[in-house]
């Protein structure tokens, strides 16, 4: 599994505003494609402007499969409905490595 890492800057009054409108068109959008596998919304209680979105995926494969150019249409729809300025400000990838279980060995 792979895991797609984005923090994000909002202004902390529009945090639940960025929040719905990134569950109705960006994770509506990845989940019409092979590989996704669901999404997290981290908040920080320490920091209203900052939102971790965690995306998982099956395989790198499958995620960089989406055309770019599908990828910057959903973007410039999301960024047309959000209203406001936000700005991601990391971007990282990971893999998930399990161990097998005591039992499983």
């Amino acid at each position: 599994m792979i895991i797609e890492l984005l923090r994000v800057k909002v202004p902390p009054e529009h945090r639940e505003q960025y929040i719905q409108k990134d569950a109705e068109i960006w994770t509506a959008a990845l989940a019409r494609y092979p590989g996704f596998l669901g999404k997290e919304v981290w908040i920080n209680p320490n920091d209203t402007g900052e939102i971790i979105l965690v995306v998982q995926w099956a395989t790198r494969e499958e995620w960089k499969a989406i055309p770019q150019a599908e990828v910057d249409a959903i973007d410039q729809k999301f960024n047309q409905e959000l209203g406001f300025q936000s700005e991601i400000v990391e971007f990282c990838e990971y893999q998930v490595r399990k161990f097998p279980r005591k039992s499983e060995v």
